[in-house]
């Protein structure tokens, strides 16, 4: 099929499967389709893409993929604008600007698939390792922005969730654009010449392996031990709109105090509220401490609660966290965990000199100059409710950080055994991105083989286990509380490979493309 007659209504296509490729809420219903047309995406990019120049091809997989990421962060406009209360052309130019950044990296995928091409190296195995390496390239340039990434859409698929603990999300990108390069690249041949090339072949032999294996490695899975521990997380369901207003402070505290009771008497030992749960700054008045104090203590239940942390710094000014803090049965706060990766332009406002003036950061309700990050990933050690001696291992992951596979495995890598997931999706309204931010969470607990505990103030709140099956979860915008109890040891012991070993895939991907890439560029010198 030639792509100057029909490339546009390919890369039309591309934009439209990509975005079915993620849950979006429709009439009451979440649709979820990434299983079955993930592939197509890259299929009908490739056919949109065929034939032309590099400069033609990155050009024109910008537009395309502008056009597809665009819409499926039009959530943007109901964080700056609705609940941020930032001018409409920043609501308009948010999406724009991230799914420009998103686009910059399937550009660079078009141009590197038709240097590829001219140099007869275009075969589905490579161009589904080019795709991989970017996406794990996206997940740190910049800061980093990886919503959406391709693997994400495979969250469903029992087969390919079997390769995160191996490869992290990176791996079930590979293998769904792989699909759809063989698909198209096979489709191509059989129009052409009339049979297979090897190329082809040999991307369905690879795609083959990597299915069969995924779906054993999903399948095994070591016994959990007897030990575990009944944990709850509570969904508060307060509006974004008058989370910070001070009318609806002692309000909220009913609320989340009336929730960790109802999962007390249910036999929750541990009980997880989301983020920023308490509308104001632990430990800045006294009063407020002592409230949730006698909360634990009558309840006789580990807290971990969402709030502000505030620290006084040497000249004289006060540093705003956004963090979490365990509260023994004792009514102790046992420590404290600050967010590290923080939301630009949400959090903070980069380069704040010289762009403060223009933006300003959305989370005004925690600070009005910008939020601190944390030292890093740092696990929590934690008593067991009910134990004189048993300790646990938690990592608490605050929101924005569950984005970010290799910040998250560092958890477990240093010895958590379990994830409290916090987050304040209300920011989000009723739109898609609550759906798309569970499923990357449960990602991030197939990657490392660790259950979490999904806290979300207006949902969607969820147990997530080991292979990154949501066990349990809430309908958003209700209020509500779930339970589950979790093994207090990870399986196996230690994590995941990619817990232990970090993206070697990924750099495998970025080998083979720098590889292919110089033999090209040689093979056009000598030409």
């Amino acid at each position: 099929m030639s792509a100057g007659r029909h490339g546009v209504a390919w890369l039309a296509a591309y934009a439209v499967f990509t975005f079915l490729s993620f849950p979006h809420p429709v009439a009451g219903r979440v649709i979820d389709l990434g299983v079955f047309v993930a592939w197509l995406g890259p299929a009908c990019l490739w056919f949109g893409l065929r034939g032309v120049s590099p400069v033609r091809a990155a050009r024109r997989a910008f537009l395309a993929s502008l056009v597809a990421h665009t819409a499926i962060l039009h959530w943007i406009w109901i964080v700056t604008v609705v609940y941020g209360h930032a001018h409409p052309v920043f609501g308009v130019l948010g999406p724009i600007g991230l799914g420009a950044y998103i686009a910059a990296f399937t550009a660079a995928f078009g141009a590197l698939a038709a240097v590829f091409a001219r140099s007869g190296w275009g075969s589905p195995l490579l161009l589904a390792a080019t795709w991989a390496a970017l996406d794990y390239l996206r997940s740190f340039a910049l800061s980093g922005f990886p919503w959406a990434t391709l693997g994400y859409a495979q969250h469903l698929n029992p087969a390919l969730l079997g390769l995160a603990p191996w490869t992290g999300v990176y791996g079930l990108s590979f293998a769904t654009a792989l699909a759809g390069f063989v698909a198209a690249r096979a489709a191509a041949d059989r129009r052409e010449a009339g049979r297979f090339s090897r190329q082809a072949l040999v991307g369905v032999a690879v795609l083959v392996a990597a299915l069969v294996f995924g779906a054993a490695a999903y399948r095994w899975t070591p016994p959990d031990p007897a030990e575990s521990v009944r944990v709850a997380v509570v969904q508060g369901n307060v509006d974004q709109g008058v989370k910070w207003n001070r009318d609806w402070y002692e309000r909220t505290l009913r609320i989340y105090e009336g929730l960790t009771r109802s999962a007390a008497a249910g036999g929750a030992e541990i009980v997880v509220w989301p983020e920023t749960a308490v509308p104001g700054v632990i430990g800045d008045d006294p009063r407020q401490m002592a409230r949730i104090g006698r909360l634990a203590r009558e309840t006789g239940t580990l807290l971990v609660v969402g709030a502000v942390g505030l620290e006084s710094g040497g000249d004289g000014g006060r540093r705003v966290y956004d963090s979490a803090f365990p509260v023994g049965p004792d009514g102790v706060v046992l420590d404290r965990y600050d967010k590290s990766h923080l939301v630009p332009f949400g959090e903070y406002v980069p380069f704040g000199e010289l762009l403060d003036s223009v933006f300003r950061a959305v989370a005004r309700g925690i600070a009005e100059t910008g939020v601190t990050p944390g030292a890093g990933p740092r696990p929590l050690d934690l008593p067991v409710p009910g134990s004189d001696s048993e300790r646990l291992t938690a990592g608490v992951l605050i929101c924005y950080e569950l984005l970010f596979p290799d910040l998250v495995r560092r958890f477990v890598r240093d010895g958590a055994e379990m994830f409290f997931a916090i987050t304040n999706d209300a920011w989000y309204g009723r739109t898609g991105a609550p759906y798309q931010f569970l499923a990357i969470t449960a990602l991030r607990s197939a990657e490392t083989r660790v259950w979490t505990a999904r806290a979300a103030n207006t949902g969607v709140s969820a147990i997530i286990d080991a292979r990154g099956r949501v066990r349990a979860r809430t309908r958003i915008f209700e209020r509500d509380w779930l339970q589950a109890d979790i093994p207090l040891r990870p399986a196996p012991v230690g994590g995941s490979f990619y817990t232990r070993h970090g993206d070697v895939f990924a750099w495998v991907c970025w080998v083979a493309v720098a590889g292919v890439g110089l033999l090209a560029w040689r093979g056009r010198r000598r030409t």
